[in-house]
């Protein structure tokens, strides 16, 4: 019976978790593809380095906005359910 209950504990520990796993990977995401969009229209148009830095920029700030939000949501979601 104890073991059950330990084995449920560390189930639910893992499930919370996961809502948090991908959300480092999906911001370092947001940001380097930005980037490198930045990358390839400095190439096309010979603005060197402006195009990088100002997508580089907005990668950053969409990226922590989605971050930010999705945390909220899940914090929200987690006080509902309790």
């Amino acid at each position: 019976m104890k073991k059950e209950n330990n084995q449920n504990k560390f189930a639910d520990s893992f499930q919370q978790a996961g809502r948090y796993l991908g959300l480092g990977t999906q911001l370092a995401a947001t940001i380097l593809l930005m980037l490198f969009f930045g990358r390839w229209l400095d190439s096309k148009f010979n603005t060197t380095p402006f195009l990088i830095l100002l997508f580089s920029f907005l990668g950053a700030v969409a990226g922590f906005y989605n971050f930010i939000k999705t945390v909220l949501q899940i914090n929200n979601k987690q006080k509902f359910d309790k």
